[in-house]
């Protein structure tokens, strides 16, 4: 799964279509939260989010004209951030590749998302998605105008994540990485998280949480999550890392 950096530093996942971040909470609401997970540590599977196969029957529920698998992601529009405006835009090859690729090869950034290297490897794993079935859309996240950072919105619910928490339909995750040295670490990161989760519950009606699984080891992207409204849910084993399981519930929006 591909890293969700809400800070550009080491996101959450490696180099596949489909992943997610963390969040702290106090000690009685941590109890609660690890008590409504089971987690099987011993699911080791490897399979990429694009790599399921989902049956024709049920893709042909979402045929043109009707809002897909995820809504529709880009007739979503701009927001009003605390930061600015901002704009979930899908990404376009032609013209958002080079500018991926060169934030796939910030080292703070290839740590995590492991897509370093030549052009072709970023395009690869932008084109999975875009000729894919729609359940991951990536994005370029414009910030008063300006592109600064790359998000990928999926159904966490049609994801090898699912095996390893209790997925709901319709789970929506999140993985992202603030592309500029000179935008992270200094907030961006939590007031888009926060911004674009209540976006997805709002466009999302069919959609109760919002979920992420940034690496263990990546800190600030953890607290940009606890920051936006996130909680920590739980530790999972993944293929690629341990990460820590990020929820942001509809019905705790307005209290977290």
């Amino acid at each position: 799964m591909p890293p969700t950096d809400a800070n550009a530093a080491p996101g959450s996942a490696p180099h596949r279509p489909g992943r997610t971040g963390p969040r702290v909470d106090s000690a009685g609401t941590r109890d609660a939260v690890f008590s409504e997970f089971t987690v099987d540590d011993d699911d080791a599977d490897s399979e990429d989010t694009l790599d399921l196969h989902l049956p024709s029957e049920y893709l042909a529920l979402f045929t043109v004209g009707t809002p897909g698998l995820l809504d529709r992601v880009h007739t979503w529009g701009p927001m009003a951030t605390p930061v600015g405006s901002f704009h979930l835009v899908t990404v376009r090859v032609a013209r958002d590749l080079p500018l991926i690729h060169g934030w796939m090869n910030d080292p703070a950034v290839a740590e995590f998302w492991e897509l370093a290297g030549p052009r072709n490897r970023t395009e690869d794993h932008l084109r999975a998605q875009l000729d894919g079935d729609g359940r991951s859309v990536p994005c370029l996240g414009v910030l008063d105008g300006t592109p600064m950072s790359y998000w990928e919105i999926y159904r966490a619910d049609l994801d090898p994540l699912a095996r390893h928490y209790p997925a709901r339909p319709h789970d929506t995750g999140i993985h992202l990485l603030v592309g500029g040295a000179a935008d992270r670490g200094r907030g961006l990161g939590s007031a888009l998280l926060r911004a674009v989760a209540d976006l997805i519950l709002d466009r999302r009606p069919t959609c109760t949480r919002v979920v992420a699984e940034p690496d263990l080891r990546n800190t600030p992207s953890v607290a940009a999550f606890l920051s936006a409204g996130f909680r920590y849910a739980a530790e999972v084993d993944l293929p690629h890392k341990r990460a820590a399981l990020m929820v942001r519930d509809r019905l705790l929006r307005r209290v977290l």
